[in-house]
């Protein structure tokens, strides 16, 4: 963990370690061949000897990137962010350079000189000009204002029956309400009634007949 965390510094004596394991291998000068076209032995040894330099900076960059990777990988963990929480950072910036980026831009600024151009040019007004009278002519139409008066008496008699229908339907749950209002009221004058009286007489007569019967076979 403590190496992974570690950044590797250009100046350690360490850097560079697959560079010099490379760059230490004795190289014949007589393989190697004569001095390029144009050059001096002095010259390609000093090339030679920058291109080394080159080279182990390289992989002594490419240990510091794939230590720091390796701590970004670790911070992105401790803080929970996933793959695609990175995926969706990577598009929002790359999305942001290609806004900033000198073509967008130029593209930018050449379809606005066009919108410009074409907005102003004699044949869109022409065109803009002809729709318009088109448009005029159509709303004061007999044919538009007779379709325009037809939709507005249908919408009218729509709204006159859904009315009719709404009032049909209070009337009879007032009827309804009225009727079962009349009946509950009607039920105790009819038990207060003499017909009903004499029935409840007659009923407790039977009743009691049966009783004195049933009591006489026992």
């Amino acid at each position: 963990m403590e190496s992974a965390n570690q950044d590797i510094n250009l100046n350690s004596p360490n850097k560079g370690l697959l560079a010099d394991a490379m760059t230490d291998v004795p190289v014949d000068n007589a393989a190697r061949g004569a001095a390029p076209e144009g050059l001096t032995l002095a010259e390609e040894e000093e090339l030679r000897a920058e291109l080394a330099k080159v080279e182990e900076e390289i992989g002594t960059l490419r240990q510091v990137l794939a230590a720091k990777e390796r701590h970004c990988g670790e911070l992105k963990r401790k803080l929970g962010l996933t793959p695609l929480d990175g995926l969706k950072q990577n598009l929002s910036k790359s999305w942001h350079d290609v806004q900033v980026s000198n073509a967008y831009v130029k593209t930018s600024e050449k379809l606005g000189e066009w919108n410009d151009k074409v907005t102003q040019s004699d044949l869109y007004l022409s065109a803009s000009s002809t729709l318009e009278d088109w448009n005029e002519k159509l709303t004061q139409s007999e044919a538009y204002k007779k379709t325009q008066e037809t939709l507005s008496q249908a919408g009218q008699k729509t709204s006159a029956a859904l009315s009719n229908v709404g009032s049909v339907i209070s009337r009879k749950l007032g009827d309804m309400s009225g009727y079962s209002i009349r009946h509950s009221i009607s039920m105790p004058a009819m038990r207060n009634s003499a017909t009903f009286k004499s029935f409840e007489d007659r009923v407790g007569t039977i009743k009691t007949s049966i009783r004195a019967n049933g009591l006489s076979d026992m």
